[in-house]
């Protein structure tokens, strides 16, 4: 592992990660983090930076620190990918909760501990401990799966990695309703604001992942109650942006990777493509990055938005893809520090994209975009700004 070569910044705390690796110098400007981060071509020119620094940057040594959040510090020490398995605390064990439970269990040997569970409703906790208790592999592996318990509400962050799954309100299939994760914004902001002010209080240091709807939305929300001080204020005393992170994105780039199956128009995603953005309205998907083609770009974005409602339609709730693609597979990824599809914090909002966290901080994938394509983020990214 080579020396970490740190370069400070000042930069709104509100628009910029505390701590991240860059992965290139444009990077290091000293701007606000936005989607040009992205492409980081669209940066403008690189600054004039130190000879270790440009020695460091093409090892993917550099960390940038803006220097005016006040726990720039504390940022330097979040480090997802640690050594040693880490203990995972999950709040609800409702449809998506119960099924991204169970992958986990089964999944997480190599890197979870322990499973803790909290839900208002104890018998559901007593059932799903008792179920998980009850899945192991043939002797002499009785014990290779990491264990599930019950967690008091008082201890739910005594963790390395908080799960937010709760919802307080789902519309029922056949209601009507075309965006059902917008229509659940707000009932379950208030409950996730609750939970991040818990954590503040908590002097919480791990990872505060968000895989209720509407995802993205949430994830600010999340930050920004719990970096309110009492006055109303932010003070940014609470989770820093990069231990928010949003996990809705894995299945909407798995839904479009199940239609590129179905359809040999969309064979260049599996190799060339990618999904950005939202979980629902704002997603872009990309048959290709190198091949960009805009028209069946938009058809393949709008058959994975729709991929939802056609479980709906069957009378069921899709909720199995997305405990599982964007919940279990994407959140292992994030600790064993490797790429995975999540929301990160981009200027002030969360954006999905490729993303891992190093020992030198939160990375996020550079591409060279189309023109067209890189529109169609900006897009996504004002409308998300948009959302209160």
């Amino acid at each position: 592992m080579i020396e970490r070569t740190i370069y400070k910044i000042q930069q709104d705390p509100a628009r910029t990660p505390a701590a991240w690796l860059a992965a290139d110098p444009r990077q290091l400007n000293g701007e606000a983090a936005d989607v040009r981060w992205l492409d980081p071509r669209r940066l403008g020119q690189a600054p004039a930076l130190p000879e270790a620094v440009r020695a460091a940057l093409p090892c993917g040594g550099v960390t940038g620190v803006n220097t005016r959040h006040p726990r720039w510090e504390r940022a330097l020490e979040f480090v997802t990918p640690r050594p040693g398995k880490k203990r995972v605390h999950l709040l609800a064990v409702g449809d998506v909760g119960g099924t991204l439970l169970t992958a986990l269990k089964l999944e997480g040997a190599g890197i979870i501990s322990a499973i803790g569970i909290h839900d208002l409703n104890a018998n559901a906790v007593a059932r799903w401990v008792m179920e998980m208790g009850q899945i192991c592999a043939c002797p002499p592996y009785y014990t290779a799966l990491p264990e599930v318990e019950a967690v008091s509400s008082e201890n739910l962050f005594d963790c390395d990695v908080f799960i937010f799954a709760a919802t307080k309100s789902i519309p029922p299939v056949g209601s009507g309703v075309k965006d059902v994760r917008m229509a659940q914004l707000e009932a379950n902001r208030p409950l996730a604001e609750s939970f991040a002010r818990q954590a503040r209080e908590a002097d919480f240091r791990g990872l505060f992942a968000v895989l209720s709807d509407p995802v993205d939305p949430l994830c600010r929300a999340v930050w920004r109650a719990s970096n309110t001080g009492p006055g109303g204020e932010l003070d940014y005393l609470g989770l820093l942006p990069e231990q928010v992170q949003g996990f809705g994105l894995g299945v909407m780039s798995a839904r479009a990777a199940y239609f590129a199956k179905q359809d040999p128009r969309f064979a260049s995603f599996f190799t060339e493509g990618r999904a950005f953005g939202p979980h629902g309205q704002g997603l872009v998907v990309a048959n290709s990055i190198r091949h960009y083609d805009d028209a069946l770009s938009r058809e393949l974005t709008q058959l994975t938005l729709e991929a939802n409602l056609r479980i709906r339609d069957l009378g069921f709730k899709p909720y199995v893809a997305p405990a599982i693609s964007s919940g279990a597979l994407q959140l292992l990824l994030a600790l064993r520090g490797e790429w995975h599809c999540s929301s990160a914090p981009l200027g002030g909002i969360w954006f999905g994209c490729l993303n891992r966290f190093g020992c030198y901080g939160l990375e996020i994938e550079t591409l060279e975009l189309p023109e067209t394509l890189f529109a169609r983020l900006r897009e996504t990214e004002r409308a998300l700004r948009e959302i209160s």
